[in-house]
């Protein structure tokens, strides 16, 4: 894709009128066109690379065009689970534009307060996507994995379904975990507003997207619960959302070696061996939630301490693929604030979709 494409950032009449999505034509359009045919195999060229850069982010604040300003609008208030675009050529992410989509199955093993898919028993199919700003082991990074829930276990299931997003990431500043497997991901993850090691751009292009998103939502640095809380539940029940929740891989995964190695080879082989097209193992995070936690805030360096998670699940990804769908047409919808989690009428911005 050549640097300067950024297709349509803003909300369209694409994004008008959600109606829901297929799991399988979803699955099927992120795997639809892989970068490598099978993951590691001989002769297959890496992945490509777009870059997040500092001048692209502030093109999306100063330009006429206002990029980044319609890329967080449209991001809260489109529900579309896919964007093509008349081209078909889909969106360029701002920020975090390289990751792998991963397809699996959400499940509540334990007794929680909480409705809708956080209540025991629920289990949802789920489409994710783990990114990074920088893919490069070694480098300062923000690890992250958003993933959208479909209210059923059968992938063929015919009738429409409004799915459910969530938003888990590492320090928004930047972080140096080296493995997946010690990545903490919080839907409240802590903000380091300056600069480690040679990470000054980096750093740069997340302050201007936490005051953009600020702009647009209210809170930049929480992305509520209620989404998932509130999908399958009866309209005359009350919601009930934790607070908040975290994604840990399991003990057992493997630790996937490398110098250097990109994100995108390390997620793929906790799934898959090199140059073989068929799944060999899973990768499974096991979900924490809690409602006890505070935060500190100084001068933008933003700590948060919480008390009594909850292990209450697992998510578990059984398949995998880095591909061009993946990154410019799956969109994930950021739950938009609200002062009462568990009150839509306490919105800070209307919905339009």
């Amino acid at each position: 894709m050549e640097p300067e494409y950024f297709g349509i950032e803003e909300f369209t009449e694409e994004d008008w009128g959600y109606g829901g999505s297929r799991f399988r034509d979803v699955r099927d359009a992120v795997f639809a066109n892989p970068y490598q045919k099978v993951w590691g195999g001989e002769g297959e060229s890496p992945p490509p690379y777009y870059k997040a850069t500092l001048s692209g982010a502030l093109r999306g604040v100063f330009s006429r065009r206002y990029l980044l300003r319609k890329a967080a609008e449209r991001t809260v208030d489109s529900h579309s689970d896919l964007r093509w675009g008349p081209d078909r050529r889909g969106f360029r992410r701002l920020i975090h534009p390289n990751g792998v989509c991963l397809t699996g199955l959400w499940e509540i093993t334990e007794e929680t307060e909480y409705s809708g898919y956080f209540r025991k028993g629920s289990q949802a199919l789920v489409v994710g996507r783990y990114s990074s700003n920088v893919v490069v082991r070694g480098q300062t990074r923000s690890l992250a994995l958003v993933g959208k829930l479909f209210p059923t276990t059968d992938p063929d299931h015919a009738e429409l379904l409004r799915t459910a997003n969530f938003f888990t990431q590492e320090d928004l500043g930047g972080d140096h975990t080296e493995y997946i497997n010690d990545a903490e991901l919080r839907n409240a993850p802590d903000v380091t507003p300056w600069p480690r090691g040679k990470s000054i751009p980096l750093l740069l292009i997340s302050v201007i997207t936490l005051v953009v998103f600020t702009l647009v939502d209210k809170k930049a640095i929480l992305r509520q619960l209620y989404q998932i809380a509130e999908l399958g539940k009866p309209r005359d029940e009350l919601t009930r959302a934790p607070m908040f929740m975290r994604l840990i891989v399991a003990a057992d995964q493997p630790r996937i070696e490398g110098q250097a190695l990109d994100l995108r080879d390390e997620v793929m082989a906790q799934i898959f061996d090199k140059g073989d097209a068929a799944p060999k193992r899973k990768l499974t995070f096991h979900i924490e939630v809690t409602d006890e936690g505070t935060m500190r805030n100084f001068l933008g360096h933003v700590r948060r301490s919480f008390k009594n998670w909850r292990r209450i699940g697992q998510l578990t990804f059984d398949d995998a693929v880095a591909s061009y769908n993946g990154d410019f047409v799956i969109h994930f919808n950021h739950p938009g604030w609200r002062d009462d989690r568990n009150d839509p009428a306490t919105a800070a911005r209307p919905a339009i979709s």
